[in-house]
């Protein structure tokens, strides 16, 4: 299959919770990922919410990153959406979860936009 995009939804937990909470530096972990990853970052945008948490996400030429925090938790939801076969998917997840101290990583990987083979119907 040929796919258009690679979507990779990262489960982070056991995160440090300062970090999860810091809205300045959850913006700067993003960006960072997306530009390691090999991205053309167009703009960002982060809200932090009262008592704690962030959400946020980083717009890129070959599509978006974006994070929701949870810090009483310990716990970050993260997407990372690319149509470019350049963008290195893998390469921004390891930046984000290092960046946040996760100890408890896990990821989905789904191609996204995949060309299906019509299939034959014989009667």
């Amino acid at each position: 299959m040929d796919a258009v995009g690679t979507h990779l939804l990262l489960d982070l937990r056991r995160c440090d919770a300062g970090l999860l909470d810091d809205d300045g530096y959850i913006r700067e972990s993003l960006t960072l990922a997306a530009e390691a990853a090999g991205a053309t970052v167009l703009s960002a945008r982060f809200h932090k919410f009262s008592p704690m948490g962030v959400t946020g996400v980083v717009l890129i030429s070959e599509s978006h990153l974006c994070i929701h925090t949870w810090p009483e938790r310990g716990y970050a939801a993260v997407d990372i959406f690319t149509c470019g076969s350049a963008f290195q998917a893998q390469k921004a997840a390891d930046v984000v979860i290092v960046r946040l101290g996760c100890r408890e990583p896990s990821i989905t990987r789904l191609e996204r936009g995949a060309s299906r083979q019509p299939q034959s119907v014989t009667a």
